[in-house]
């Protein structure tokens, strides 16, 4: 990022206690470096590590620290506080630190200017591979997700203590990489786009399931191209292999009817895109527990349902229906005849048509060939990775929108 690319924006720094605090004073050298202004809070456990005189030196601002500072508190409540700020941004953000946010608890300065804040939340999670890995940890973070706050890393590698693994916080880069994301000010600022990726799984019984062979890769890939071009996104996924992105909102389900009530939920919105690879059908008679096999040798016989069309619902809506809704389509042959016919029967103005066949490895694979369908035709662009169809995807929504 270059120098003044954060010119008039503020951000406020919430240091955690933990090694990796030392790489929050590089942080605040190459913010101030990019124009931001900071606004530093030390936690107790924070001060540990690194001092307040270094950090205030660093920022050229006093530092917080304390929830009962009367004189502060006369000048600038901490509601205020944490409210005048672009972005909150917390680094390191430790297992504790994501405990509090998770459970709303206020019992200090930061926890307590985190509850307070109406802005968006980017933290950068640092601790011991094992904490992180915990289920209560993960438990916290899926919360947080849920919350609307951004995730930046952790990396994996060895930490301080000696082990390897997820847990070592991002570097500065990469943290004023995520900062210049959360308040680009690109051309889908202010727009609401909806993102559905991934599978959906439909139970037989409590162990088996129907899903679609997706990776969620390409979905994933568009919410953060989305998201970098300044879209306030909302990311609904099925179980899928690739991890959400940071910096969206993020929900998760398991079936068709949950991502439909997910969708809905989520409405109104300025664009949708369906890039989820849906299961057609469920199982009507799906067991309560384990089916077994008997003596017989002879298979359940599976009773199947159709699944709720999200698509075409959200097409199809009278009311509060997107401006632009896109769907993809995942053909085997005959992809843009294909493509081109479920356009026009589910009723949205984009169809990104993609050929799935086992020879071209695209289904899980990291590339992807497309063809747009809209209004003006089939358009076909070039294999390219699903990183670079989702940038020239989210271009072209952007300048739908505008």
């Amino acid at each position: 990022m270059g120098a003044g690319m954060l010119a008039g924006k503020r951000i406020l720094l919430i240091i955690g206690g933990g090694i990796a605090a030392y790489k929050s004073l590089d942080l605040i050298r190459q913010l101030r470096k990019s124009g931001a202004a900071i606004t530093p809070v030390l936690t107790k456990a924070g001060a540990e590590f690194v001092t307040p005189l270094s950090v205030a030196a660093l920022a050229g601002e006093k530092v917080y620290t304390d929830l009962f500072d009367l004189t502060d508190e006369a000048e600038m409540g901490h509601i205020q506080l944490s409210r005048v700020a672009d972005l909150i941004v917390v680094a390191p953000a430790t297992a504790n630190l994501m405990a509090k946010m998770a459970g709303g608890r206020a019992e200090d300065l930061a926890s307590t200017l985190l509850l307070a804040t109406d802005n968006k939340v980017l933290i950068a999670p640092a601790m011991n591979v094992r904490m992180w890995e915990h289920a209560a940890t993960q438990r916290n973070l899926a919360q947080l997700q849920a919350d609307g706050i951004a995730t930046i890393g952790p990396n994996a590698g060895e930490m301080a203590c000696g082990e390897f693994g997820p847990g070592r916080m991002a570097e500065p880069a990469e943290i004023l990489a995520a900062i210049d994301a959360a308040l680009g000010a690109g051309p889908l600022r202010g727009k609401h786009v909806l993102v559905t990726s991934g599978p959906t799984h439909e139970p037989i019984d409590p162990v088996r399931y129907i899903a679609n062979r997706s990776s969620g890769a390409q979905g994933t890939a568009l919410a953060v191209a989305l998201r970098d071009l300044g879209a306030d996104v909302t990311f609904v996924t099925g179980p899928a292999t690739v991890p959400p992105p940071a910096g969206v909102r993020v929900v998760r389900v398991e079936t068709a009817a949950e991502m439909l009530a997910a969708v809905t939920a989520a409405l109104p919105a300025d664009a949708a895109v369906f890039a989820a690879a849906v299961a057609d059908w469920r199982v009507a008679n799906a067991a309560a527990q384990k089916m077994k096999k008997d003596s017989s040798g002879i298979p359940p016989a599976l009773e199947f349902a159709v699944n709720p069309d999200i698509l075409a619902t959200v097409s199809r809506m009278a009311k509060g229906r997107p401006k632009l809704v896109v769907g993809f389509a995942a053909e085997t042959d005959q992809v843009v005849a294909y493509a081109t016919a479920k356009r026009l029967r589910k009723g949205c103005d984009w169809i990104v048509a993609n050929d799935v066949s086992p020879a071209t490895g695209i289904m899980g694979g990291s590339e992807n060939a497309v063809t747009l369908i809209s209004d003006a035709g089939a358009e076909t662009w070039p294999r390219m990775g699903k990183d670079a169809v989702a940038k020239a995807l989210a271009a072209r929504i952007a300048k739908a929108l505008i």
